[in-house]
């Protein structure tokens, strides 16, 4: 492994980085901003909160998003998972959102390998969406 000497990324022997891994993913994925978000709330979007829940809880969430853990997206995006959440809709607009949006890059990425056609990310995350002043919910 290459020794790291401050806040840069390098690759291991076995692979790419986790920042390479993000940027790769952002490069597939189309980025909106926190106004764009707050402009189709009301509509048919899907927005999707990708952060823990311990996050959500300490944090709040933006308005009617709802909860998918990371670690359970695969399982609740996939119509032929046991797992698998009504709410999820491949044809649906989905705007996914982490808090600084590295998170949902990635997972934005993989809900378009899952075949959902208008993904996007929400750039800069939450502290996005917070520094705009849009409202939050508990």
């Amino acid at each position: 492994m290459v020794r790291m000497t401050g806040h840069e990324s390098t690759a291991t022997a076995a692979g790419e980085s986790a920042a390479a891994m993000v940027a790769a993913a952002r490069s597939r994925i189309r980025s909106v901003t926190a106004r764009d978000v707050a402009a189709v709330l009301d509509h048919d979007a899907l927005v999707v909160d990708v952060r823990e829940f311990a996050e959500r809880a300490a944090t709040g969430r933006i308005p009617g998003a709802i909860a998918a853990p990371r670690g359970l997206l695969e399982f609740w995006a996939d119509p032929a998972s046991a797992r698998y959440r009504h709410e999820f809709d491949a044809a649906r607009p989905t705007i996914v959102y982490c808090d600084s949006g590295e998170r949902s890059a990635l997972a934005a990425d993989t809900l378009r390998r899952l075949g959902y056609r208008d993904v996007a990310l929400l750039a800069g995350g939450l502290g996005a969406w917070r520094d705009c002043g849009f409202p939050m919910e508990p």
